[in-house]
């Protein structure tokens, strides 16, 4: 099977569904002259034209609520932010407009609109073009979440998205573009809200999505060789969650880490730990333990976000308490 870029299975999954529906739209800033500002939308302006390619200016409000209108008239707009901190400027649309709309309309509007871009820290970037706003979104009623960690996954999860009739947040790394994974040449979908076990394991259950999958591979790696087994779980969506998985993994594992790129209040990790505890309790052989971002501003020197974001060394750490070690 080839390996291809984040990048190029985010680009596949638009290009491929700009041909089968003529309706599907990408707008934002850089998307179309400039072939995107992580050159997702590398050649499609060419391909498909200034009308379905669209070139905004600094202003995601505006763009927003076009693409919300555009919806609601039949359209299917994906709406690319630079960066999901500056969707803040657009959170208005997209809570108050997008997710409301169908419930507010009495079901006489449906808005299939794609809301996506990079989250979380993408290092030295500072306090403002840092944060994980995954779990802002997943808060309100209306939208689905998708936080993919992978090409493959990506793209099957894009065309999904953009297929739905909901409105979608889609959530990337900048860190992440560059990334290669195996890929299928032919078309294929995943479906939104099912996640997927990337590692079997029998001893402790990690919980995570996005690229925060990586740093738990790379403490299952650590634990391997002490023998401890770890299980872990990619939720990939994130609103709708998957319990089900989550929760016949711990009763397989009796024990739950989960790892996020977010402040530890209202955090997923908090959400999926109330649910274990709810309706997996007595399996639990120990409290379930969470590894977050610290409760702080991110900060610019490289030493104290590698102190403030989650890591390997904290999983491990995690992981060795849960097991009483």
């Amino acid at each position: 099977m080839r390996s291809i870029q984040f990048r190029e299975a985010l680009r596949e999954a638009l290009q491929e569904e700009m041909r089968l529906d003529e309706r599907v739209f990408l707008m934002g800033e850089e998307v179309a002259e400039y072939d995107g500002a992580y050159k997702v939308s590398q050649g499609m302006l060419a391909e498909f034209g200034a009308k379905r390619v669209i070139d905004t200016p600094i202003a995601e409000l505006g763009f927003a609520g076009i693409g919300v209108g555009a919806a609601m008239n039949g359209l299917r707009p994906v709406i690319e932010f630079m960066t999901f901190n500056f969707s803040l400027v657009a959170i208005d649309q997209v809570i108050n407009s997008a997710a409301k709309m169908m419930s507010m309309s009495g079901g006489q509007f449906t808005v299939p609109i794609v809301f996506r871009g990079p989250t979380g820290s993408a290092g030295m970037l500072s306090s403002q073009h840092s944060q994980a706003f995954d779990n802002w979104y997943a808060n309100t009623p209306g939208l689905k979440v998708i936080v993919p960690s992978n090409p493959y996954d990506a793209k099957g999860l894009l065309k999904s998205a953009i297929r739905d009739n909901d409105p979608v947040i889609f959530m990337e790394s900048e860190q992440m573009y560059g990334e290669k994974g195996e890929v299928p040449e032919g078309e294929y979908l995943i479906e939104i809200g099912k996640a997927d076990i990337k590692r079997a394991g029998t001893d402790v259950t990690l919980v995570s999505f996005g690229k925060i999958i990586k740093t738990c591979f790379a403490a299952a790696e650590e634990l391997e060789k002490e023998g401890i087994s770890c299980e872990i779980i990619d939720l990939r969506t994130i609103r709708p969650i998957d319990y089900d998985c989550i929760l016949n993994s711990v009763k397989k594992t009796n024990r739950l880490v989960i790892v996020e790129e977010a402040w530890p209040l209202g955090s997923i990790a908090t959400e999926v730990t109330f649910k274990v505890q709810k309706d997996a309790f007595d399996y639990l052989d120990a409290p379930i333990l969470r590894v977050t971002s610290a409760d702080v501003p991110l900060p610019y020197a490289p030493t104290l976000i590698d102190a403030a974001l989650p890591n390997a060394g904290k999983v491990i750490k995690a992981v060795k308490q849960v097991m009483y070690r």
